[in-house]
């Protein structure tokens, strides 16, 4: 069973950078979509996706099989990957 997993982040957020380096060293795939290092024209509409999927202007925003976590939360994310026990 393979998890959907994304991560919307920001380059200069050392929170993000904790979140997308736990992934891989727990070697779970995942996509990561860093905003401020998207073209121009597609930060906002980026960055208007992590706010309405976190109800508010804060990163990470973790979508795992379709459920939302803000902020670095391991214990959280365990919890919604089928392929940990979640």
């Amino acid at each position: 069973m393979t998890d959907e997993v994304l991560v919307y982040a920001l380059t200069t957020c050392p929170w993000c950078r904790k979140t997308k380096q736990w992934f891989t060293d727990s070697r779970i795939a995942f996509e990561a979509i860093d905003v401020d290092a998207l073209p121009v024209e597609e930060q906002d509409e980026a960055a208007e996706k992590a706010y309405t999927l976190s109800g508010g202007r804060r990163f990470p925003v973790v979508v795992i099989n379709g459920e939302v976590i803000v902020g670095y939360s391991p214990d959280k994310f365990l919890e919604h990957l089928k392929g940990w026990g979640g």
